[in-house]
């Protein structure tokens, strides 16, 4: 069966699953995950054993998204975010990742956006229609984590393209039988934060972290100059 094909099957397997009013817009590939994009998300959030009971049913990991179109503007969304948190949370910035529907909360004390068992992520779903993605702030300021999370946000059409290819090869069927696996190391395995792994199968090539050594330049990156690694 084709990628398009097993698409249809979970596609279709979804929408029997859940129940019309729920008004399923699209379901979507995202990396491991199967986004569910719906126009009356309250359904889907208010009774979470629905979504957990499919998720065992199709052995998959699902995320339950509001349609764009029904979600809060960003004025709106903003207020009611801030309204909820509390001040001692300290929100630092807020921003905001339209083509995933996520809302990006950066504050100095993240628990307190939490809130209780995930209470208030939950309340701001509810009432914004916004999935909440809650980030620290940096203890000092950095202006390259800043430059990678606008690069996130400001590429997030090509990310959740990226997205999308790779869930197509994790949920397709199995193309070969032989199951052989090959571990490579890159280096960095004394340093905290710096190893580099790469796998490969008979189907797959993966690198599995790339850490760098920002205060050594001269040995900043793992040796990705080894033969075994070609990124092209």
């Amino acid at each position: 069966m084709n990628s398009d094909g097993e698409y249809e099957d979970i596609r279709e397997a979804v929408l029997r699953a859940l129940p019309k009013s729920a008004a399923i817009s699209s379901v979507e590939y995202e990396g491991p995950e199967i986004a569910i994009y719906s126009k009356a998300p309250k359904i889907l959030l208010d009774d979470g054993d629905m979504i957990k009971a499919l998720a065992r049913k199709m052995r998959k990991r699902i995320v339950v998204r509001s349609a764009p179109e029904v979600r809060l503007s960003f004025e709106e969304a903003e207020k009611t975010v801030r309204e909820l948190v509390p001040p001692e949370a300290e929100i630092t910035s807020i921003d905001f990742d339209t083509s995933r529907g996520e809302v990006i909360i950066e504050a100095q004390k993240p628990g307190l956006v939490i809130g209780r068992s995930g209470a208030t992520l939950r309340e701001i779903t509810r009432q914004t229609f916004w999935r909440p993605n809650v980030q620290r702030t940096p203890p000092i300021e950095s202006k390259l984590i800043k430059q990678i999370r606008y690069i996130i946000q400001s590429e997030a059409e090509t990310r959740n393209k990226v997205f999308r290819e790779i869930g197509k090869r994790i949920h397709r069927q199995q193309i070969l039988n032989n199951g052989w696996i090959r571990l490579t190391a890159l280096g960095g395995f004394r340093e905290v934060g710096r190893q580099a792994i790469f796998v490969q199968t008979s189907e797959s090539n993966i690198l599995i972290d790339c850490g760098v050594n920002v205060g050594t330049p001269s040995r900043a990156f793992p040796r990705l100059d080894m033969p075994e690694f070609n990124i092209d």
